[in-house]
């Protein structure tokens, strides 16, 4: 096994990481595939509207953006490991009587509006504890690899799991698909209790006191090097993402496929991100912001190009270079945020910068989803592509001014006998 290659996969040496990438990757493409079924539900019971999708999404995202600061708290103050045995034990719950409203036949439009926002709420506990979670199974030396390993994990679960939703549903329906990700879960549920309790790196736990969500937030406005990865995610995150509502009505009114040729689309861009993960795993040292910015522009870039793609199959090959650099992105920003962060303040910073990343789509998805409905997916992805591009670029000028600033406001002089240390640069 040559020395690369070792390197690609070093966190899999540890054990309880091996077992929590083991279950995830049955789990996600469960979840995938329930994902796919979701939207295809919706458009159904809606008759293809694209406002419906749209308000499912921020249904399902709005309790992120109301309790995560919180929940990213709760995550440094508790076990994470049992946060998350009980986040994925009501999740499975959820998608289980999901599923049997829908193979039962009664499943009505305000159903699924509902398991979208108990599904976000229980997703606002979960995120933070699993993002931090990352540095206490492998620690900071193998966190960048960890995170781009996480990635993998997601992507090959997001390869799957709507390739596999788009055959379930053609063959079998909406409800099974709901069925299957419930059973899902005991993957994930499984490898959380064969964990070795003893050998994560928990550190000191915070202890429960007012004011501990406001000490993350000042930590975050005191460090311009964070506070330039979450402005670029919160732009990304608000109007990039948004492919649960461009690409169902991309497929289904643009190209009319059906929900196979769907999860394809999906498929290809997780199939980019993929590949865009696995290249990142042989990282080792805090990505700089420089690197964190281009990947945005470029990511922008290649949205913008979808929107242009005459066919399905052209749309599918674009998507896998925007699925790469989506992730070579969002890996970068992971790890420089966690990596520049004391493990005390973790889960709160974590939050936050989850919080800005997804978040933010509820309030995105009102705006694409009318837009796309009003003038077409090609307009959604337009939009949001362009947003993205426009952010980099201007993030990049301010963190160049700044750079210029402080060089000249600490460029010695003739009498200088001393040169102050540089503070955290952008």
């Amino acid at each position: 096994m040559s020395p690369g290659f070792r390197a690609m996969f070093s966190s899999m040496r540890v054990r309880n990481y091996r077992l929590f990438a083991s279950g995830q990757i049955v789990s996600l493409t469960g979840t995938w595939m329930q994902t796919t079924a979701q939207d295809w539900l919706v458009l159904d019971l809606s008759n293809n509207s694209g406002t419906a999708l749209g308000l499912v999404t921020a249904l399902q995202f709005t309790p992120i953006l109301l309790l995560t600061l919180w929940a990213g708290a709760l995550a440094d103050r508790l076990d994470k490991r049992k946060v998350l045995l009980t986040t994925q034990l009501v999740s499975m719950l959820l998608a289980l009587g999901m599923g049997v409203l829908v193979v039962t036949g009664t499943a009505a439009l305000w159903n699924v509006y509902v398991f979208a926002l108990l599904l976000g709420t229980v997703n606002a506990f979960d995120t933070p504890a699993r993002q931090s979670f990352i540095s206490e199974m492998v620690g900071p030396d193998r966190l960048p690899n960890a995170v781009s390993l996480n990635s993998a994990t997601f992507n090959s679960a997001r390869l799957l799991g709507p390739a596999i939703g788009g055959l379930v549903i053609a063959g079998v329906g909406v409800g099974p698909a709901f069925l299957l990700n419930g059973a899902s879960y005991l993957a994930v549920l499984a490898g959380l209790f064969a964990m070795r309790p003893a050998e994560l790196l928990t550190g000191r736990r915070v202890e429960r006191a007012r004011g501990q969500v406001k000490e993350g937030l000042r930590f975050v406005w005191g460090r311009k090097d964070i506070l330039l990865v979450i402005a670029m995610m919160s732009v990304l995150g608000t109007l990039g993402m948004n492919f649960n509502l461009t690409l169902p009505l991309l497929a289904k009114v643009e190209f009319d496929v059906g929900p196979a040729s769907f999860g394809l689309l999906s498929a290809a861009f997780a199939g980019g991100a993929l590949i865009g993960a696995l290249i990142g795993a042989r990282r080792t040292k805090r990505p700089s912001a420089r690197w964190v910015l281009s990947c945005a522009a470029a990511f922008g870039v290649l949205e913008c190009t979808v929107a242009f793609m005459p066919n399905f199959g052209l749309a599918a090959a674009v998507l896998l270079f925007v699925g790469l650099a989506f992730i070579a992105h969002n890996n970068a920003a992971n790890a420089r945020v966690q990596l520049g962060t004391p493990a005390h303040l973790r889960g709160r910073v974590m939050s936050l910068y989850m919080l800005v990343f997804l978040g933010g789509t509820p309030l995105g998805s009102l705006i694409i989803g009318p837009i796309s409905e009003r003038y077409g997916p090609r307009a959604g992805l337009l939009l949001g592509g362009s947003a993205v591009l426009i952010a980099a670029i201007t993030l990049a000028v301010a963190r160049m001014r700044s750079r210029r600033r402080r060089d000249t406001e600490t460029t010695p002089t003739v009498n200088s006998v001393e040169v102050r240390p540089n503070p955290v640069t952008l």
